[in-house]
């Protein structure tokens, strides 16, 4: 008997009568790129790194740059000068105002983070806390409409926090997005987990610091960089409702170098250092007020996508 026939005799196909395997045809958009298209699409982002990053360095090379109009060569300075720095430095009115941006962000971030998690908690429990859609419909006419500027104004000069820091940080603690983005990363999680809590004993507060908040890192990351981003930003509430100078944060004070309000003079410098201050000053004071952000960024950026992702309202 030959080898076919005995392959068929126990029930195989013969190696000649078996079909080809068809072959997987991948839509364009799932197939591997040819090396045409992968330089093409080096070249386009290098570009776009690049565009980006220019405005960056050219503030930074202007900040280093001796002539008082703060022109270079370039990406480089003429010449070499650290005049604008020992300004800020000497000067205590830009350091004052870093570290009044430096209290009104960790405070206010700290804040928005405990009002907007226990908030967003409440509101997932649909079952067990009445009245949550009511309430979630306000949070979310509150993207739809506002009071606007005269009648926040008058809020704040009713509750006497004029020419206070908690003007900048109350209005700011509950952001409506934010809620709603962590409200629904919360009803994601399993109903398992809190109905075994409750079995062990377990009170809804101690399910929110011990179940959901270990569970919730990449959402309050993300949460935390929006809040933080948004107090060390936030400059018109400074300038409304701040009326004293020692009060200003950094953005204020940089808002006032650019329109001419605040001086080299005014801010510290040395009358040999006059000439040379004209629009470093403003460099150095950017380059400052982006730095902190900058050195934050890094250690959140790896929750970011996924905390937007997964609190992200799916249809």
């Amino acid at each position: 008997m030959s080898a076919v026939a005995r392959q068929g005799a126990v029930g195989g196909t013969p190696r000649a009568q078996r079909r080809p395997r068809a072959r997987v045809v991948r839509p364009p958009w799932m197939a591997k790129p040819s090396p045409a298209v992968q330089a093409l699409k080096f070249l386009v982002i290098a570009a776009i790194v690049l565009v980006m990053l220019y405005p960056f360095i050219y503030v930074i090379a202007t900040s280093f740059s001796a002539d008082p109009q703060g022109s270079t060569t370039g990406l480089l300075p003429k010449h070499y000068n650290m005049a604008a720095y020992r300004t800020i430095f000497a000067g205590d009115v830009v350091l004052r105002s870093l570290w009044v941006s430096i209290g009104i962000t960790l405070v206010g971030t700290f804040l928005a983070l405990v009002v907007t998690i226990t908030m967003a908690y409440g509101l997932s429990r649909t079952r067990s806390v009445p009245g949550t859609k009511f309430v979630l419909f306000v949070v979310l006419g509150t993207m739809l409409f506002s009071a606007g500027i005269i009648p926040n104004y008058l809020l704040i000069k009713n509750l006497g926090l004029l020419d206070s820091y908690w003007a900048l940080i109350l209005p700011g603690v509950a952001n409506a997005f934010n809620v709603v983005v962590m409200r629904n990363f919360f009803m994601e999680i399993p109903e398992e987990l809190f109905e075994s809590a409750r079995i062990d004993g377990a009170a809804e507060w101690q399910i929110l610091l011990r179940i959901v908040l270990p569970l919730s890192k990449a959402v309050i990351a993300t949460m935390t960089l929006f809040y933080a981003v948004s107090f060390w930003n936030s400059w018109f509430t400074a300038f409304l409702y701040m009326n004293r100078g020692d009060l200003f944060p950094v953005t204020v004070y940089l808002r006032n170098i650019i329109a001419g309000a605040t001086t080299a003079q005014s801010a510290g410098a040395a009358a040999g250092d006059l000439s040379q201050v004209g629009a470093n000053i403003q460099s150095v004071t950017i380059v400052l007020t982006v730095i902190p952000i900058l050195v934050v960024y890094p250690f959140i950026q790896r929750y970011f996508v996924s905390g937007v992702m997964l609190g992200a309202v799916k249809g």
